[in-house]
């Protein structure tokens, strides 16, 4: 070989050594999040409003998910408890179109958009982050972790990329990263025997709900006919009970009313959001441990069902003027880039929230150790698989409910939280915890956990629960689902925090599609409800039972915090710490009756129990 050979060769070397190192692109981040869905967005948002370096990876073009990439933008529940990044993300919404009448456009809802609409309010809320870098149309390819580091590729378009990062989120549809990661997870429905519900079968399985390909159809005009061509397999019949508009939580008769059942999901801008249970476009699909490629083949059929309910609704139903809106989804066939997942994998995690937690909140300790909220009814889609136990989830009367900080943390991985629809819950609250109120709590509560990670240098596992919850609340966040006290009020973290030590409990009452908790601010309490909580938490009260029954006075407040052993109170320093925030008593000081607010504020000023830690089970440290 010659030398002017061997030096050509070189030069070809080098060049292909450049090209590839080109193609070749590494990032280095604290957090990583893989999906940029209703959860991955706000742990993203929230990651780096906390200071933190972050990274969302998403598959495609929009943030949000499920409600925007998916279509499914009608709010289900917590209009009451518009926590955190859901509160903003609602105003942001009722400043765009006009105040909350003007998102209030279909019964099924009291808050519903168009989904671009949601799209550009999430990419504007992320842009406004410094710390934090969003990568559209990326595919992650695998995970692994390398010492204390996740490593994660990725493609996007050509280009290859190689993500490092010390603290991994999986906010993906199904649950994909953390079977990768070697997490522990659950499918389907749970036995009795397991989860010690008593709704659930006695046999588990891999049954799922339903999913949906949704579609948003435009009203073009009187006169204007955009009925879609006959569908491949339509068959009328399989729709005719879709007119069916009965309520199963007031157990109605079967009621008729297309119209009625039409306006179910009506978006702002004369805009219909297609997603309708009974004899619409639900369909059985469970393909979580399926291939990407399977996935497509079965998306396709999700797709067809869906535009073939469209057809019954503009053929059969008269609907004509009714068509695929072409100012929505920048995608060829006009319907969202994702399907509707109503359920995924579900995490094993350090704790498992049931069905028994959610209906007798106090007779666990999970409830102290709350990270989101939710007061819609336990839902579960199964008209579409004849297979499915014949169980009337609705009929599972609970209230409103926490969501444990444990069940975002998977037992024996260190560095990765889960969020999305993939968090340790059974399957029977998954019907409760999958919607997107919640779904955007989980995910900023996985960002704040992973910012006081990187803070701290802890694992998951190893964080303060009280220091996750403080984080929260200083973004509005709820960790209690008391609904008479909001982010407003001047004492909302005060009740938060006390509601979250028991020592003042909730009214938890099941209401139709929106379940209540209620603090009763403005109740008296008696002596003795608030000895028996603050008992658990103080040592000195075990064997002291010197509290009354008649309701609090100030005098008897004093004598119960003595009885603590923390510290001493006078009544004239009560009465100037009650006016100084802006609570006014009157009459007798001494006899003077507390209510609920009063004593929560005093409690916290003068015992601060919300700073008395408490372990990922609830129970006290």
């Amino acid at each position: 070989m010659t030398a002017l050979m061997r030096c050509i060769l070189f030069i070809l070397f080098v060049f292909a050594g450049a090209r590839s190192l080109q193609a070749q692109q590494v990032y280095y981040t604290e957090v990583l999040i893989i999906g940029g869905g209703a959860s991955g967005t706000t742990a993203g948002i929230q990651a780096a409003r906390m200071g933190t370096n972050t990274i969302i990876i998403e598959e495609t073009s929009w943030l949000g998910g499920m409600l925007t990439a998916a279509g499914v933008s009608a709010i289900d529940g917590n209009h009451r408890m518009p926590a955190g990044l859901w509160g903003e993300f609602r105003e942001q919404l009722y400043q765009y179109y006009g105040g909350a009448d003007a998102v209030a456009t279909g019964w099924v809802s009291n808050t519903l958009f168009e989904p671009h609409v949601g799209n550009q309010i999430w990419q504007q809320l992320a842009a406004a982050e410094k710390q934090l870098q969003i990568l559209y149309n990326t595919q992650w390819q695998s995970v692994k972790k390398e010492a204390d580091k996740w490593i994660v590729t990725a493609t996007q378009g050509k280009q290859s990329l190689t993500i490092s990062a010390n603290i991994l989120i999986d906010a993906t549809e199904l649950g994909d990263v953390l079977a990768a990661a070697g997490a522990a997870y659950r499918i389907g429905m749970d036995s009795r025997y397991d989860t010690k519900e008593p709704q659930a079968p006695e046999v588990a399985s891999h049954i799922i709900q339903d999913l949906t390909y949704v579609a948003v159809l435009k009203d073009y005009g009187k006169g204007a006919n955009k009925t879609i061509s006959r569908p491949e397999g339509y068959d009328a019949s399989l729709f005719r009970c879709s007119c069916d508009i009965s309520d199963p939580a007031t157990f109605d008769s079967p009621q008729n009313n297309c119209y009625k059942m039409m306006q179910y999901g009506r978006l702002p801008n004369n805009k219909y959001m297609i997603n309708w249970p009974k004899c619409g476009n639900d369909i059985y699909l469970n393909m979580i441990e399926s291939t990407p490629a399977e996935r497509e083949i079965a998306w396709k059929q999700a797709k067809l069902h869906t535009l073939r309910f469209v057809y019954y609704l503009q053929k059969e139903l008269g609907y004509k003027n009714l068509g695929l809106a072409d100012d929505e989804f920048p995608t060829a066939d006009k319907l969202p880039f994702i399907p509707y997942h109503r359920e995924s994998r579900r995490l094993k995690g350090l704790v498992t929230l049931t069905s028994n937690e959610v209906a007798r909140p106090y007779d666990s300790t999970l409830y102290r150790t709350g990270i989101a909220v939710g007061d819609y009814t336990i839902d579960h889609h199964h008209l579409k698989n004849p297979s499915a136990p014949a169980i009337d989830f609705v009929k599972i009367r609970v209230p409103s409910y926490n969501v444990p900080m444990g069940s975002l943390i998977p037992q024996g991985v260190d560095g990765l939280l889960v969020a999305e629809k993939s968090i340790s819950v059974s399957n029977i609250v998954n019907g409760a915890t999958r919607l997107q109120p919640v779904v955007m709590q989980l995910g900023q509560a996985a960002g704040a956990m992973a910012a006081l990670c990187i803070r701290e240098h802890r694992q998951p596992a190893q964080l303060s629960v009280r220091e996750v919850q403080q984080a929260l609340l200083q973004a509005n966040g709820y960790i209690m689902p008391f609904i008479d006290v909001t982010p407003v009020d001047p004492y909302f973290a005060v009740v938060q925090k006390i509601g979250a030590t028991g020592i003042l409990k909730g009214v938890g009452i099941p209401y139709l599609w929106a379940n209540q908790t209620w603090f009763y601010p403005q109740q008296l309490v008696s002596g003795y409800e608030l000895a028996e909580g603050l008992r658990p938490l103080y040592p000195a009260l075990q064997h002291w039972w010197a509290a009354s029954g008649e309701m609090l006075t100030m005098e008897a407040f004093v004598k119960i915090i003595a009885a603590t052993e923390v510290t001493t109170i006078t009544i004239p320093q009560m009465k100037n710490d009650l006016e100084s925030a802006g609570i006014k008593i009157s009459g007798d000081d001494d006899h003077y009756r507390l209510n609920r607010l009063a004593v929560a504020v005093l409690l916290d000023k003068y015992l601060h129990p919300f700073e008395k830690p408490v372990a990922i089970s609830g129970k006290p440290e």
